[in-house]
């Protein structure tokens, strides 16, 4: 029995999700990237999420959870956090907080060559 229990553990842990993915996974969910940017990295007039201190984003998601703005601007995020739980609030930040671009992963094999003419 022990055994079957420590299968299932450790088969449940290697298909679990980071707090990180889940963070990332709810940033793209719920479209923040419309206002904050594909790589949190903030546009317009809003701000940059990505690699700011997790403690401010927390606070600053559950005031905005609780209705509370410092301005207009920010009055609109009220909307958008209303129904964020802890858990959701805390996987958020930690996206922020941890933030590594993914996308300047090089997507093309440099090392291709043409052999002959290169002709028709």
């Amino acid at each position: 029995m022990r055994l079957v229990s420590l299968f299932f553990l450790l088969f449940f842990s290697l298909y679990a999700k980071s707090s990180y993915e889940k963070g990332k996974e709810l940033y793209n969910q719920k479209a923040c990237y419309s206002c904050h940017g594909h790589k949190a990295e903030g546009m317009h007039r809003y701000p940059y999420l990505a690699n700011r201190a997790k403690g401010y984003l927390s606070y600053k998601l559950k005031r905005f959870r609780a209705k509370q703005a410092d301005n207009q601007q920010q009055e609109m995020m009220i909307t958008f956090a209303q129904d964020l739980s802890d858990e959701d609030i805390d996987n958020l930040t930690t996206f922020f907080a941890n933030y590594k671009d993914d996308t300047q992963k090089e997507s093309y094999d440099d090392s291709f060559y043409t052999e002959g003419d290169g002709g028709s």
